[in-house]
């Protein structure tokens, strides 16, 4: 995620600290906010909370000295056939799920184009709120945001162009983190950062599906099936925290995963390939690959295999590979109908444009090394493949998703892309052409925090907003 920035986020949210590992994970409980935006706090992380977090420690260039050794991912195979929707005890949708029960959940280098505009950054556990202004946060009273409640508030307040029309679809209490529609029941499912994933019908009716996560950043349902995995944390630890992907009613997938610098790295957006095989992005330990503690403090650290990549993974036995690396905070992936990876990546806090890659299978798109005072050059003979678009520094891109519906005219294989801060030029969707073909424009403004955006079974594009717990449906009307 970004830097903390003072001035902008006062508030934090008490924030998930807690353990688990085991095929279900522990319930952890955060603040929840209240019926308005008001409510959405900063997250709490030991540090303030903002759209990407700064570095404990200030990096000071020195020689490369090697960590210990890093622990690898683990991954469970399981034969179990294929599980079936949950039964979930039910928690009522309160302003903070306590452990909602569930079974076993367990859980080449590319021209860059600049945007027009940015703000924020998400990941891991709980991205800051937005504030109504330079300085201010929302609140109840704040005349520029509707209550979260008010349908018609939200509705005419959200821009779109021409032919387009948004409705308020339904809300969830909490912070969404990650939407995915099942391809079984065709209803909409929403993670939130205190760790429940709620299922919401074609009316907007919520109910608590499983629960129990540490933070959920990612989820997405394997093709043609209604096994959803999973993308959370073990320990939400700031240095030696440990992530892992599970898949519900059958148990954790894969562990070991590293995690999670200022709370926020972790492993963020899944995404099935045409291959049949899951991908999973993973973040940095440390801002700019550097050591966070102890004598050696912001000296080059010794890369851990699996930070800082997207990884692919065999979603029946867990088996893991890197798929490519460089990617600092990659919070979201997506396929397009060429076949074609995309993924948002948060940058560093020394707050360079943010970035959207082209992923190139094996390639370094940059992490560790980076363009400023304490960061470290490449070594000879090494290619940083340079990102497809860039956003305004601090805009904080997170969902990302390639559209394949057949609703909006002439927009096939079109990325979308959330911009979830509350800086300046943030707080909307950008919308980039076919396989990168345009550079980044205004898709649809004035959400709160976007924090996911995807397609769903009618072609239209559901975006999620963090800060409101709202679900907004975008529709083509001609």
């Amino acid at each position: 995620m970004r830097k903390l920035h003072l001035p902008v986020l006062l508030i934090l949210v008490t924030l998930l600290i807690s353990c688990g590992g085991e095929a279900t994970p522990t319930p952890t409980a955060t603040a929840q906010p209240t019926a308005e935006i008001a409510a959405v706090e900063e997250p709490t992380t030991t540090e303030e909370a903002t759209t990407e977090p700064t570095a404990t420690d200030t990096a000071v260039p020195a020689t490369n000295t090697p960590a210990p050794e890093p622990a690898t991912a683990t991954s469970q195979p399981t034969d179990t056939p294929e599980p079936t929707a949950t039964d979930v005890e039910p928690t009522a949708v309160e302003p903070e799920p306590t452990a909602v029960e569930a079974e076993p959940t367990t859980v080449e280098a590319n021209p860059t184009a600049v945007e027009s505009e940015s703000t924020s950054t998400p990941s891991g556990p709980p991205p800051p709120a937005p504030p109504a202004s330079p300085g201010g946060v929302i609140a109840p009273t704040d005349d520029n945001y509707p209550a979260n409640t008010d349908v018609a508030g939200w509705e005419n307040r959200i821009n779109v162009p021409p032919g387009f029309a948004v409705t308020y679809y339904g809300r969830v209490e909490g912070q969404p983190t990650s939407i995915a529609f099942s391809p079984v029941d065709s209803q909409l499912y929403i993670a939130v950062q205190a760790g429940t994933i709620y299922k919401m019908d074609s009316s907007g009716g919520a109910s608590p599906y499983v629960g129990g996560f540490i933070v959920p950043t990612g989820i997405a349902f394997r093709p043609g099936t209604n096994q959803l995995y999973v993308s959370s944390r073990v320990r939400d630890e700031n240095v030696g925290g440990e992530a892992q992907v599970t898949v519900v009613n059958r148990g954790q997938l894969i562990g070991g995963l590293p995690c999670c610098y200022t709370y926020f790295h972790s492993a963020n957006g899944i995404a099935f390939g045409p291959d049949g095989f899951g991908y999973v992005g993973v973040g940095g330990r440390a801002d700019h690959g550097e050591i966070l503690e102890g004598p050696n403090a912001g000296q080059q650290d010794e890369l851990h295999p699996l930070e800082a990549s997207i990884l692919r993974f065999n979603p029946d036995t867990g088996e893991v590979s890197v798929y490519a690396t460089g990617f600092r905070n990659p919070y979201d992936i997506a396929w397009d109908g060429f076949g074609q990876l995309w993924a948002t990546d948060n940058t560093p806090d020394f707050d360079p444009p943010e970035r959207l890659h082209r992923v190139v299978p094996g390639g370094l798109h940059g992490y560790p090394y980076y363009d400023c005072d304490v960061c470290f050059s490449p070594p000879e003979g090494v290619t940083v493949i340079p990102p497809l678009a860039q956003f305004t520094p601090s805009s904080s891109p997170t969902g990302v998703t390639a559209y394949n519906g057949s609703q909006f005219p002439g927009y096939n294989n079109a990325i979308f892309v959330a911009l979830w801060s509350a800086f300046p030029g943030a707080q909307k969707i950008m919308h980039i052409g076919a396989g990168g073909s345009s550079a980044p424009v205004n898709f649809a403004t004035g959400f709160a925090a976007p924090i996911d955006v995807i397609t769903g079974p009618d072609g239209s594009l559901f975006v999620a907003d963090w800060a409101t717990g709202i679900i907004f449906k975008i529709s083509y009307t001609g």
